[in-house]
Formats: structure tokens, sequence, C-alpha cells
């Protein structure tokens, strides 16, 4: 796919933005308005409507990190206490037993994705121990798809014997950059020779997808060192990669004030890493899948993004999707396609309300009627390229207005927009956040005074 190479256009849209993995975002949760009895309806709901047809997906966040990564804006427990691990598997399964309460029939399991911090914290004991309970009386999918992140300097061929032989396949691999200058002052450090070799054995196992997480934009990176870095990881071929902006975040993460912005490249030099990078792994036959995911043609991103099954949600792009997402553990988010709802952040606090019995939630969000369109619009955008209005329902007052916001992207080339819906060019690849925010009503209408988001680019 081309990449934009008009650098005026790129800074001209180089704004502080959402990701949009969800909508409403975050920031625009109508908290007041939701309670846990809401939640627990929507989530019963949901559960009624699709458990026996798509069946459900589980996120799983498991904190613990032995290091603090400074460039990291994930919800972490630095501790290399490994004690911690049993305690909080119990929490999560009595998180689970009261879900399961709430469904009151078996579930049909169709996604598993542990997230972090890093999974491979825990032993493969554990973590066998863990995926074991959650997957006591209930039902796996046929199509069943189970994942897990994993740090390439702690992964053992314990990790993924255990996880394998409980049915997870898919493997994702924190690299960010080979160039020693950047591990060292992100403080994330993995050889050249660990990657391969974790990779090595995944594959050596059974495991059909590889994915390898990339960022630019990060301190002290080069043009130089990010290309070198490709060139290695072209060497192993992942099946996917995820080449992430690198979201400057100090007020919300201050492990970012390990470094300053005097060590990061300004807009221009990240614009210029960004189109490197995605040039690149397009000259090594990879595709660009939706925002920045990445994927060669035998995969099942590929394959999804062909079909239009790609979709997209709080656990990023999957080929699949199912109208309930239960997250477990500290700071794990939930879409019952109905509502959102957040744990609480704090290990302590969540150990606390899951032992007294009480689901750990803390905030979220009852989706109004206008959510919904809204949601639908920018799911297709981020999936699809694009989008169609339904002339047949009512009106949207809000996107006739995100209709009006959407004409200047028109008219400087990134989207086509006509009377049925608009399409996204190739120029306007590299812009899909911003596409989305012109649509974001809620974001309009109460724009925030200080930066919430990481920028564009």
């Amino acid at each position: 796919m081309p990449v934009p190479e008009n650098i005026n256009l790129a800074a001209k849209y180089n704004v502080a933005l959402p990701r949009y993995t969800s909508y409403p975002t975050m920031p625009y949760w109508d908290v007041e308005a939701f309670n846990k009895n809401d939640w627990q309806l929507s989530v019963k709901q949901s559960f009624n409507e699709s458990n026996l047809k798509d069946g459900i997906s589980l996120y799983i966040h498991l904190p613990f990190c032995e290091n603090l990564c400074t460039y990291c804006g994930c919800n972490t427990r630095i501790t290399k206490n490994h004690r911690v691990e049993e305690p909080y598997i119990n929490a999560l399964l009595l998180e689970w037993a009261m879900y399961k309460n709430i469904f009151g029939r078996k579930p049909l399991i169709r996604e598993i994705h542990l997230g972090g911090g890093t999974p491979t914290f825990f032993s493969s004991e554990n973590l066998k121990m863990l995926i074991g309970a959650i997957l006591l009386h209930t039902d796996v999918h046929p199509d069943a798809a189970f994942s897990f992140e994993a740090h390439p300097a702690n992964t053992t061929v314990n990790h993924l014997q255990v996880l394998y032989d409980l049915g997870f396949r898919r493997l994702s691999l924190g690299i960010q950059d080979f160039d020693p200058k950047v591990q060292l002052i992100i403080n994330r450090q993995q050889s050249f020779a660990q990657v391969q070799a974790v990779t090595s054995q995944a594959r050596r196992i059974g495991y059909t997808s590889v994915n390898y997480d990339l960022i630019y934009g990060l301190p002290l990176q080069t043009l130089q060192g990010l290309a070198t870095t490709i060139q290695q990881v072209a060497e192993l071929m992942p099946d996917r990669i995820a080449f992430y902006s690198y979201a400057h975040v100090p007020w919300i993460k201050p492990g970012q004030r390990h470094f300053t912005e005097n060590d990061l490249p300004d807009a221009k030099a990240k614009t210029k890493l960004q189109e490197t990078g995605r040039a690149l792994l397009n000259s090594y036959g990879y595709s660009e899948i939706g925002m920045d995911h990445f994927a060669l043609p035998g995969d099942e991103l590929f394959t999804a993004l062909q079909n239009g099954t790609l979709y997209r949600n709080f656990m990023g792009y999957t080929n699949q999707h199912t109208q309930l997402l239960i997250g477990l553990g500290v700071s794990a988010i939930s879409d019952s396609g109905y509502a959102f709802a957040q744990n609480v952040k704090n290990v302590e606090e969540y150990l606390k309300l899951v032992k007294q019995g009480e689901l750990p939630v803390f905030k979220g969000h009852l989706l109004t009627p206008d959510d919904m369109i809204i949601r639908k619009h920018i799911q297709n955008i981020m999936c699809k390229g694009k989008t169609t209005w339904n002339h047949h329902e009512k009106p949207c007052a809000p996107l006739l207005e995100g209709l009006e916001r959407l004409q200047p992207l028109a008219d400087d080339g990134l989207i086509e927009l006509n009377s049925w819906g608009l399409e996204v060019t190739p120029l306007g690849e590299g812009y899909l956040r911003n596409i989305c925010m012109a649509l974001d009503a809620r974001l309009w209408a109460d724009k925030p005074p200080t930066q919430l988001f990481s920028m564009a680019i």
C-alpha cells in the first residue's frame, strides 16, 4: 500500500487523538450513568444472545514484570517476587466464577488472550493451573483462537509446550527495536539470538502464528537502526507484525521520564521512521492490515481483511468477533456489546474486592443508540477502510455533524465521501485515526482542555 509522502500533510494531521480500540473512548465514558447491576444485566443479555452461536472471548491481564520497560504504557506491577503468582491466579479464578454465575449456563470459549505485563513472568506450571481451571466446565469452540504475549528473554520451551498443549497456537513477542542504544534507554533488552530461539522453538512445537511488536519513534532511534531491525526481523519472517507509534504520555506513565523529549525524534523525523518502516515491511512481502498491523498472505489476519471479517477491540485486531468479551484481572476491560466496564487498576484493591465476592469493576459506560451507530462506522473504517450510511434508519444527529467534519479530509484526498458512505483512499490509509476522530461525537462535544491522547505520528 502507498505511504504518505506529503510531510506538510503529515504535520497537519499530527494531533493528539485516540487509537479507537473502542467507541466511545475511555475518557468519554459516562461513568455517572453506569452501575454494576446494569453491567451484569448487559453481560447476561449478551451471553444469552451470542454464546451458543459465536461463543465468548476472554482477556486475562497478568500485570507482573521483573523490570520496568520505560517506554511502556500498560498497567504493570514491577517485582521479582514470584510468590505473587498464586494469590493472583486464585483471584482471577474467583472473578471468573462470578461471571460464570452471571451466565447461568456453560460458556463456549472462542478466544483467550493473555496480556500484560509479562504473562511469561508466571511459571509454566502456574499458567497450566490457571488455564486448566479457566477451561473447567466450559466448551471450547471448534474455531477457538488462544494467544499470549511473551518476553523473548524469559520465555522457556516449557512455557511454549504447556500453553500449546492447552490449545494456544498464537504467540506475540515484544521486540520494539534491536538497536542496543535504544534497548538500553528503554530498559528492554533481548538479543536477536533469543528472539530467533523462541521463534524456532514455537514453530517446531506447532504454533501457527508468531507476531512481533515493533515501535517507531523511540528515544535514540535512528532510520538506520530501524532499517537494520526490520532487516533482522525479515530474516525470521514472523507471520504478523505490529508496527506501533511510540506513545509519549509521561503525565500518565512517569517511567517515561527516564528520558526527555530531546531524546525523541521530532515530528518530521518520526514521520520518516513511519514511512520507512511501512515501505520496508511492504518490500518484504507484508500487507498492511488496518492500522499499525502487517501480515503475510498466509496469515489469518490477511484472510480476514480479504473476506471482510476483520474486527478490532481492546486486544487489537482479530480475525473473528464475539459479541461478549470478558476481561479478567487488574485494569482489564470488558465489552458486552451494550456496555463497557473496567476493573480497578490497583493489585491490592483487586485482590480485596474479589476475595469479598464483589466484581472488581470500578467504572464503565452504557452505550446509547447514537453510540452504537458511531461505533459501527468507526469499526468499519478501522477494519474495512470504508463504511456506508443506512438511509432506512432514523438520521443520527451526531453522525450528520460528523459528515461535516469529514469534508476537509475529503478535500485533502484522505477519503472519498459521497451520499452512500465513505472509502479511505491509499493516501488516507496512514490517517485512519484522524478519519475516525471526525466522527467522534463525544470528543467534539467536549474537547479536552489538556492532552489526553498520544500524537497521531
